[in-house]
């Protein structure tokens, strides 16, 4: 399952690469190829000041190795190995009518290495997306989320309202008691059981993965040439430091990276490169902005 996952995730890199390309018209994605040196490595693509793109990466890492002391706490284990790969990527475009958006889609093994064997004691399917506008278009989150719907309503009826609940929980910027966009998708620990095997939860992860350019690319072509203030500008750029927020505080995906000696540019791609911390800001009453702010202060149900 492993090398399955993985040979799924170097393709997807390739495709949504090419398709983000494609829309942006002008940039191009950078390639490192890079080692960690307790095992396991990655192939990180960056885009940067595209016509469309500001920023973005669509990385994808396997690696392996011991478990560190910090992750056997958090999975309540002892002495362990682990092998964890998957694809992780940020988009930031340039214009702020156009979204953030952020998908991950990962696979983790666990092994007893007690055992000369290095017996497999746990594997489980993680990941999701999810969008992060500045300024909200009810179209485009309807969009993102149908085709979110669609995506699970094929392997179960219940997944989409289940795991779209999970996302707005943790996507949530509990300092700020916001949440960090209209959401999407997140699940983990998705392990074989008596209604889903693993083969069942591969084909649910990567239905949701090819589902990612046509949840979000069509936003983009439709917002990418509107035009904008420098007002709203700075707009997005104050609400990027909502996001840089959560990333640094609160995300799982940052924080495994950092505690398992992972390369840190590939870590902190996701940061973007233009951003405000304004003390005390509070947007126009019945602007806009305010729009926003008030639709992030509770789930919505968009479907």
């Amino acid at each position: 399952m492993k090398n399955k996952f993985y040979t799924y995730i170097q393709n997807l890199q390739d495709t949504i690469v090419t398709g983000l390309e494609k829309v942006d018209g002008v940039a191009k994605f950078r390639e490192d190829i890079w080692e960690r040196p307790e095992g396991g490595g990655g192939r990180t693509r960056v885009i940067e000041n595209g016509k469309v793109f500001e920023k973005g990466g669509v990385n994808i890492s396997a690696v392996h190795g011991k478990l560190p002391e910090s992750m056997q706490k958090m999975f309540n284990v002892g002495e362990a190995d682990f092998f964890a790969c998957g694809l992780s990527l940020v988009i930031h475009p340039k214009n702020p009518m156009v979204p953030t958006v952020h998908a991950n889609w990962r696979y983790f093994e666990m092994y007893d290495n007690s055992s000369p064997s290095g017996k497999l004691v746990g594997a489980w399917f993680g990941g999701g997306q999810d969008l992060t506008p500045y300024y909200l278009f009810e179209e485009d989150a309807t969009h993102f989320h149908q085709t979110c719907k669609t995506a699970c309503d094929k392997h179960n009826p219940e997944f989409y309202p289940k795991y779209k609940k999970q996302c707005d929980a943790y996507f949530w910027n509990a300092h700020r008691n916001e949440a960090r966009g209209i959401g999407g998708l997140f699940f983990d620990y998705c392990k074989a059981n008596e209604e889903m095997s693993m083969e069942d939860w591969y084909n649910f992860v990567t239905e949701v993965g090819d589902s990612f350019l046509e949840a979000y690319v069509p936003i983009v072509e439709k917002r990418k040439d509107l035009p904008y203030t420098e007002a709203q500008r700075t707009w997005q750029e104050i609400r990027r430091g909502r996001y840089v927020e959560f990333n640094l505080v609160h995300d799982k995906g940052t924080l495994f990276g950092l505690k398992t000696n992972g390369r840190i540019e590939s870590i902190l791609m996701s940061l973007p490169p233009h951003v405000q911390w304004i003390y005390d800001y509070h947007p126009e009453a019945g602007s806009e902005e305010e729009k926003l702010i008030t639709v992030l202060e509770k789930p919505v149900d968009w479907v």
